[in-house]
């Protein structure tokens, strides 16, 4: 308010406010990083929701949310055992033979527990936190009167659609409390590459599973990072960041059902034997299996033509069919100048086409001064908002091409 409203009226402090704007979103963002830290819950889900907003919040702020971790400390495993034995009408010992005392892994909504079951299989139990539903609904009307006051703020509320923005945090938020829906995700993931025996999806229990407690077949093996445990296993990095990459457009482009959380701790390579009669010079067969099911992303079907145009235009350079791509998605607020956006793309082909991955990341950011000089009030006025699902399916293709290149440096998405 003091900045925007007040200071930037005051003869001679306009160029000033202008000249600091970046420093204040980024200050703001670390001190949102640090209350989100603070509180966890659902504060951290919308750092982590906005982190990917890069239609709508400046890069500075987006960078600066973009590590932020969900990790919080555990819950006691008396809390934990209790919504087991309330889900199931009887105490833990009778659902599980064995269950382990220490967490895998603690999140702001659930955790993570090795157990066996009484049938003997190994698995992993994810139970949600006591009481997140109601906490989760309080944080999310906090949200709706902050969403409401914030569309009092023309600035805010012409670059933004806050409803629609609200809308789609609370469902997705909202979904990731329904373990029974995981499940079900990760059943259809597994029936659109039941035909592929390169990509493993564990299997679900239901018969020990409920809207807050999911138990999987535990399939962990090698993270998708840990390259020396890869060439230990004879494994090529290099088939690994194709089949990968090759993966998720067959899950954007044939399926419409994308796997949107692409990190390292949800994606495995395991080494399976060779055939019979294989040379002992040839890279070890491998599977890439995938975990956690709760953040997907469905692509409509007319979505989909538009992104096959998107990356046809960006695979040859095309900068009037990549705008008219945008259109056609319905991302583009009333008001954008098609013109300059024709003329903002056709400069970065230039000046950025042909590169490899590798090679992207420097060049950009030896691009951004020209960039923001020359288009500022493009940048500024931001003219698109993105489906949240489609963003998803975007911030997954973007987590891949890093992890891609990482493999492999020479593979060029």
């Amino acid at each position: 308010i003091g900045w925007d409203l007040v200071l930037q009226r005051v003869p001679g402090f306009r160029s000033y406010v202008r000249a600091n704007r970046q420093a204040r979103w980024k200050s703001h963002a670390q001190r949102f990083r640090r209350y989100a830290i603070e509180y966890g819950g659902v504060l951290i889900k919308l750092g982590q929701f906005l982190s990917i907003r890069v239609d709508i919040l400046p890069e500075g702020v987006t960078k600066e949310l973009r590590g932020l971790q969900d990790e919080v400390p555990a819950e006691t495993l008396a809390d934990v055992q209790a919504v087991i034995a309330a889900e199931f009408k009887r105490p833990v010992g009778e659902v599980f033979a064995w269950f382990k005392p220490e967490p895998e892994a603690a999140a702001s909504l659930a955790q993570v527990h090795k157990a066996r079951l009484v049938t003997g299989e190994e698995v992993v139990v994810k139970v949600q936190r006591p009481h997140i539903e109601r906490l989760v609904e309080t944080d999310l009307a906090a949200l709706r009167l902050a969403a409401s006051w914030l569309k009092l703020y023309p600035p805010a509320s012409r670059r933004v659609d806050l409803d629609r923005l609200y809308n789609e945090f609370s469902r997705t938020t909202r979904l990731e409390l329904d373990f029974v829906q995981e499940g079900r995700n990760a059943d259809r993931f597994a029936a659109d590459f039941a035909n592929d025996p390169g990509v493993y999806i564990a299997d679900v229990f239901w018969e020990v599973t409920t809207r807050r407690v999911l138990t999987l077949e535990n399939v962990a093996s090698i993270k998708i990072d840990d390259l020396a445990a890869m060439q230990a296993a004879g494994i090529s990095r290099a088939e690994v960041a194709r089949k990968l990459y090759d993966t998720y457009l067959e899950q954007i482009f044939v399926h419409s059902f994308v796997h949107a959380d692409p990190h390292p701790g949800n994606l495995f390579v395991h080494p399976v034997d060779p055939p019979p009669g294989a040379p002992a010079s040839a890279a070890r067969p491998f599977q890439l299996i995938f975990v956690d099911f709760g953040m997907v992303a469905i692509v409509p079907e007319g979505m989909r033509t538009a992104m096959r145009d998107v990356a046809i235009a960006i695979g040859t350079r095309d900068a009037h069919r990549l705008v008219q791509a945008y259109f056609d998605t319905g991302v583009m607020l009333p008001g954008a100048d098609r013109q300059r956006l024709d003329e903002l793309h056709e400069v970065l082909f230039a000046r950025l086409g042909g590169m490899r991955m590798g090679q992207l990341t420097d060049s950009a950011m030896q691009q951004i001064p020209f960039v923001l000089r020359e288009y500022r009030d493009l940048l500024f006025e931001m003219p698109f908002q993105f489906p949240t699902d489609i963003l998803f399916a975007m911030r997954a293709v973007a987590i891949l091409s890093g992890m891609a290149t990482t493999l492999d440096p020479n593979f060029d998405p």
